[in-house]
């Protein structure tokens, strides 16, 4: 995967997915930095988006777990608007951008699916020998914050993680 050059430019990797970088990372990661990433819901996109926030994270000083965390929980919600939002359909827009803003990362995925709000379900009962159903507990475990928030025409999820535990 060709990786942007810091600045800002546009790529795609190998999976086609424009990938617009606006990233700005002096040495002390005083600024702010944000990364905007459209797909279409296909899950062999979703590995590639992983991979760019997670160095993002790196870059920014996050540490290899929370590096880890935010990785993981942008595969899992992601995989939940190509599963949930799109009822698996191929080919629909999913914005992902992604803000370094010391001494948080904030992660918006917005879908133009359904509009139904997980968060307002009942739970369903965890059965391990069920494909799915962990998806929001990690986001809800592993993330600081999340939000939910229901569009006229779909759904905007926002995830928070401070980049020190307990950090305000």
């Amino acid at each position: 995967m060709i990786l942007p050059p810091r600045g800002h430019g546009t790529r795609q990797d190998r999976n086609h997915s424009v990938v617009n970088s606006t990233v700005h990372l002096p040495p002390s990661f005083s600024a702010v930095c944000r990364l905007e990433i459209r797909i279409d819901s296909d899950p062999a996109h979703i590995a590639g988006v992983r991979r760019e926030v997670e160095r993002l994270a790196l870059e920014a000083g996050f540490d290899a777990g929370r590096q880890a965390d935010l990785g993981l929980c942008v595969n899992e919600a992601l995989a939940n608007v190509m599963r949930h939002a799109y009822g698996g359909a191929l080919g629909k827009p999913i914005l992902i951008v992604v803000e370094y803003v010391p001494p948080a990362m904030r992660i918006v995925i917005r879908d133009w699916g359904t509009g139904e709000n997980p968060a307002a379900a009942p739970p369903r009962p965890y059965d391990p020998l069920e494909p799915g159903g962990v998806g929001l507990i990690c986001l809800q475990g592993l993330m600081d914050e999340v939000n939910y928030e229901p569009q006229p025409d779909g759904m905007r999820l926002t995830l928070l993680k401070q980049q020190q535990p307990g950090a305000t």
